[in-house]
């Protein structure tokens, strides 16, 4: 019969908390896809009139909550049993933080799948839909980026999405000033030009969120916490640099 040795035993917990920290991951990243396609979808819906599609969206929120509270207890369970340091546990504190970016994510598709849903009662597309369809797919790349970052530990990616975040910034400003400018002209048009403002709104939000999860990223990977800084600043931390 074998012996049991402390070294084994040790060897064994490793190897049981390495598989959590797994799943934990794993878990996020498929709380990251159900929001992804949320983002995307909701987009189409807009765009489509397609009221069939928005109610898919709205209904996988139930799914979005469900993933948040089951993370954020694995997360508290890992914390408590494991009291894990250094990486380890920044890799925990980092998916604590993304979950919650994640599940507001899924919060602002839902508003534009219920604008999408208001929209296409109202019969036809105002204006700015082009704006809408281009913001919208620059933003669903963020996310898709954001989470790909995540599943690699890849911070040069992370850098990317943040740099991309200001690209939305300052496309959510152009847009915006375009469509008052419009409702100026024809007042008769502000009610919907306002619907699709707050979309808009929506979609620069879910920017900000995907570049937190990039921050969350560079944090977990280097250690270093970015946010509140330039991204030059960001850059030189990842390199090492002060």
């Amino acid at each position: 019969m074998g012996v049991t040795t402390k070294d084994s035993h040790k060897q064994h917990i490793s190897q049981q908390f390495n598989a959590e920290l797994s799943e934990l991951k794993n878990h996020l990243l498929v709380m990251g896809g159900v929001v992804e396609k949320q983002v995307s979808e909701a987009v189409e819906a807009l765009v489509k009139g397609d009221g069939g599609l928005a109610d898919s969206v709205l209904n996988r929120d139930e799914d979005v909550n469900r993933l948040e509270l089951m993370i954020d207890e694995e997360c508290t369970q890992v914390i408590a049993k494991r009291q894990p340091t250094a990486s380890d546990l920044r890799l925990v504190m980092s998916v604590a933080k993304m979950v919650s970016d994640l599940e507001r994510m899924g919060d602002e598709a839902s508003k534009v799948a219920k604008m999408a849903l208001k929209l296409s009662e109202e019969g036809e597309a105002p204006r700015g839909y082009v704006e809408v369809r281009h913001m919208g797919e620059n933003v669903s790349r963020m996310v898709r980026d954001a989470l790909d970052c995540f599943a690699r530990f890849d911070t040069e990616k992370a850098i990317a999405v943040i740099k991309e975040d200001k690209s939305v910034d300052n496309e959510y400003r152009t847009a915006t000033r375009s469509l008052v400018t419009f409702m100026m002209e024809d007042p008769r048009s502000i009610s919907r030009i306002l619907s699709v403002m707050w979309v808009l709104r929506a979609l620069e939000r879910i920017g900000d969120h995907a570049c937190n999860i990039a921050e969350h990223v560079i944090y977990m990977v280097k250690g270093k916490d970015v946010r509140h800084i330039s991204v030059e600043l960001a850059e030189k931390a990842i390199e090492g640099r002060r």
